[in-house]
């Protein structure tokens, strides 16, 4: 008997002829082509023009700008305001939608282009109120440099109107257009810049407060060190330390010996997206900057060579734009913030100067009383809280209305704490006043013109470097830090008194400061900056002297360096940090009953190693493995376990804590010293002593899932890679090989030189050569331009990668020589 099942009675369907199959391919590929040669159309109409005359509105006299063959324009004009003005026209030949994202990024106004999934970046960039800092920053400018900025915002919006409809392609995908440039526009990215480098250590001090309530003062003292016997204050004299009376130290940092980090694999073997993820990011990974200045006594030429590279999150295009600017005796060279007029890290005819961020705690958390009826409680009474009514524009949604509620102390950022109740203010100095003074910098001709400067900066509080060409170099903490009645800024207080309140800033002439040291040696790195007494509180949270360290070795080692000895300086990858801890680990499992085999394996490749975090050691993989399960192993029990994601239509629960919610810079200073003290305080239960727990740490890293059959294979270059992708096109798969470098092995850390992370690393390197600015080097990490199309738009990424670098052209000779393009801006009619 047949069983009938439901097809069993149905036709079979009609087969699709070959020649019907063929059509549809067909008909899509030329879809695909269609689509492609539009984009293509599209992006090559927006190519910047860069030869031949323009003629455009409010110049005075005609402007030149030629360009080498990287792309770097050199601008000369006849006045300062016509200077400005075609610095503001040129960058937004090549720059224009990065500087109108920024500008959006920076005010909150992203969910307008982009739709809801940036609705909450938008509302904390709303209560943060950049927009609201820079129009009280335009207020402040005085009438020489309002009327710079106004000239580089005209320049801007002649470039932008009168190439409606040759923008960007990034637009046209986005489907908007971009509004006209303002100075408020100019100081509003400046303000972003500002919170990339001193906001965010409220959230330090919001943990520290929940690690504090678990463990207790003495505990949580441990975890929060801030100082080290390794730390070089470069106003302080400067020392050399003798390794053998410090336990755990080694002799075998080769002061002369620098390991590039050369990255080779541009072509190469590609890492593991999966295996990269997996890896646990370290507490000290995060951004940081190195620059150094060094006498005539220490270089082959005789004269001071200065170097910097700062370090932030990398983007694409990249952060910063270089250029040469030159009008009258204005004539400065080196890297501009898109968006912003003047040169903010380079060298004029006399003097070179870079920058690292100091870190200061400048954020107080005020814990506010607030009353059935909205007030909140002050030592005069109860005071009505100030509104400020925020409308965030969201795409294809309605909009959403931010109800900002102001305080004494500054904005109440509550919805900004996942899981916080308390009406908690935030207390900020780029709430009171923010000043520019590069015009003033970039001008400037010694020493005293130069500190002068640096009197008037408020925010970002920087650690500023300097050379001359008659041979001196000096050192000078900037910014507004808070004075405080009491305190430092590193827990949240209580905003009902006054017990707290900030009653000045450190006098300028009180920062931290050299001139002419008797070493001729002068680092930062973002470690301690203050020497041993130090009567003010700067920062409660430095980063580790590890790097600082590693450069003052070097540059003390009595040898003479060039240029090409601090580009290898720049790009070092040895980690003294990662070394001692794989000598702790190999000298526990020679004291342990039975490891495994895998363990043995750990073992005899970190005892071979050298300290050097390259693309292909394995050695470096594992140590920095069984450095995160020791953490885990020594926090766990007492911090707890993290919470298991939670589906992503629950609400977002209260911040629970647990051993990874303490990501403190200077964690690896804790680490040191539980190492070497080995407190019995620290050791976990269920462990002998510290030999069985660093022996289990080993075990479990090298039996992870991700951990490959070979230790041997198991490359730091696979787990350590670099990310950087265009953030809209790179999400075309047709394109997206061409708009960004993608994924690639790295080598160096988070505590060497060459400080990286997936996201982050040196922006830029710079060195100045005093003897002859021509000799100076400087590229960023992937190009000058911001069209994908454009032959500077990653033509400098394998020299970054591969720890190479370009010359600076400066003088009238040696930028004629490097002319490639010629482009003339005259005079025209107004618009």
């Amino acid at each position: 008997m047949a069983i009938w099942t439901p097809t069993a009675d149905l036709p079979a369907p009609p087969r699709t002829r070959p020649h019907v199959l063929i059509w549809i391919a067909g008909a899509l590929l030329l879809i695909l082509l269609g689509a492609a040669a539009y984009g293509y159309y599209i992006a090559h109409s927006a190519l910047p023009q860069l030869d031949g005359k323009i003629s455009l509105p409010d110049l005075s006299a005609p402007v030149t700008v030629t360009r080498d063959a990287h792309g770097v324009p050199t601008i000369e004009a006849k006045t300062l305001e016509d200077l400005f003005y075609a610095q503001g026209y040129v960058t937004a030949q090549d720059r224009l939608w990065q500087m109108d994202v920024m500008r959006r990024y920076a005010a909150g106004e992203m969910s307008e282009i982009l739709g809801p999934s940036l609705i909450e970046h938008d509302r904390e960039q709303r209560i943060l109120g950049l927009r609201e800092i820079a129009r009280k920053w335009a207020g402040t400018l005085s009438a020489r440099d309002r009327s710079y900025f106004e000239a580089y915002a005209r320049g801007v919006t002649t470039f932008l109107s009168t190439h409606q409809d040759r923008l960007p392609i990034e637009f046209r995908l986005l489907g908007y257009k971009p509004k006209t440039w303002t100075v408020e526009d100019c100081l509003l990215l400046g303000a972003r810049l500002v919170q990339d480098l001193n906001h965010g250590t409220y959230k330090s001090a919001l943990v520290r407060e929940k690690v504090l309530a678990q463990l207790g003062p003495e505990l949580t003292a441990d975890l929060y060190l801030n100082t080290s016997w390794r730390d070089r204050p470069p106003s302080a004299k400067n020392r050399q330390f003798e390794e053998e009376t410090h336990p755990g130290s080694n002799n075998q940092d080769d002061d002369e010996e620098m390991d590039s980090g050369a990255d080779s694999n541009v072509a190469g073997a590609r890492p593991s997206a999966a295996g990269a993820s997996r890896l646990a990011a370290r507490p000290e990974l995060v951004p940081g900057s190195n620059n150094w200045v060094v006498s005539g006594a220490h270089t082959v030429t005789g004269k001071p060579m200065l170097s910097n590279d700062m370090h932030l999150n990398h983007q694409m295009p990249n952060l910063w734009y270089e250029a040469h600017l030159h009008a009258g005796d204005y004539d400065v060279v080196g890297v501009t913030l898109p968006g912003l007029p003047f040169v903010i890290v380079g060298h004029n005819r006399r003097i070179a100067w870079g920058f690292t961020n100091v870190g200061p705690t400048v954020e107080d958390l005020y814990i506010e009383a607030f009353n059935e009826q909205g007030a909140y409680q002050t030592p005069r009474g109860w005071q009505t809280a100030d509104h400020r009514a925020e409308v965030i524009h969201v795409k294809n949604q309605a909009d959403v209305t931010v109800d900002v509620v102001l305080t004494r102390h500054g904005p109440i950022i509550t919805d900004l704490i996942p899981g916080e109740t308390r009406k908690i203010a935030l207390r900020w100095t780029a709430f009171d006043s923010v000043h520019d003074p590069f015009f003033d910098i970039d001008s400037a001709q010694n020493w005293d013109e130069f500190k002068q400067a640096l009197a008037t900066w408020d925010t970002p509080s920087q650690n500023t470097v300097y050379a001359d060409v008659d041979g001196h170099i000096g050192y000078h903490a900037t910014g507004h830090i808070p004075l405080r009645a009491s305190g430092d800024g590193s827990l949240p207080v209580s905003g009902a008194d006054d017990q707290h309140e900030w009653t000045g800033y450190i006098p300028f002439e009180k920062l931290p400061s050299v001139f002419d040291p008797p070493s001729g040696i002068i680092a930062t790195a973002n470690s301690r900056i203050t020497p041993d007494k130090y009567p003010y509180s700067i920062s409660t949270e430095w980063d580790p002297p590890w790097r600082t360290d590693r450069i003052y070795r070097v540059l003390e080692s009595g040898r003479k360096f060039s240029a090409a000895d601090m580009l290898s300086l720049q790009t070092d990858v040895y980690s003294a940090f990662d070394r001692f801890c794989a000598e702790r680990f190999v000298y526990a499992l020679d004291h342990v009953k039975n490891p495994s085999k895998r363990a043995q394996q750990a073992r005899d490749l970190m005892r071979d190693w050298d300290g050097h975090l390259t693309t292909n050691s394995a050695a470096a993989t594992i140590e920095n493995r069984s450095q995160y399960e020791l953490r885990r192993l020594l926090l766990e029990r007492r911090l707890g376990a993290p919470p298991r994601a939670l589906p992503k239509e629950t609400n977002t629960p209260p911040e629970s804590l647990s051993w990874k919610s303490y990501r403190w810079f200077s964690s690896s200073l804790w680490l040191e010293n539980v190492l070497m003290k080995q407190p019995k305080r620290w050791l976990p239960d269920g462990y002998a002593d510290y030999e069985s727990l660093l022996a289990a740490a080993v075990e479990a890293a090298v039996n992870t899932a991700d951990s490959p059959q070979d230790l041997t294979q198991w490359r730091w270059g696979m787990f350590s890679p670099i990310e950087i992708e265009h953030p809209v096109l790179g999400r075309l798969p047709l394109i997206a090989h061409w708009t960004g470098p993608g994924l690639h092995e790295q080598s160096g850390g988070a505590l060497t030189v060459k400080q990286v992370g997936r996201a982050f690393g040196p922006s830029e390197r710079y060195t100045a050569d005093l003897s002859d600015f021509d000799q100076s080097t400087l590229n960023t990490v992937t190009g000058q331009g911001g069209n994908f199309l454009s032959p500077y738009y990653m033509d400098q990424w394998k020299a970054w990668y591969e720890g190479t670098t370009f010359s600076l052209p400066f003088s009238k000779e040696a930028v004629e020589k490097a002319r490639e393009h010629e482009l003339v801006l005259e005079p025209g009619s107004r618009l």
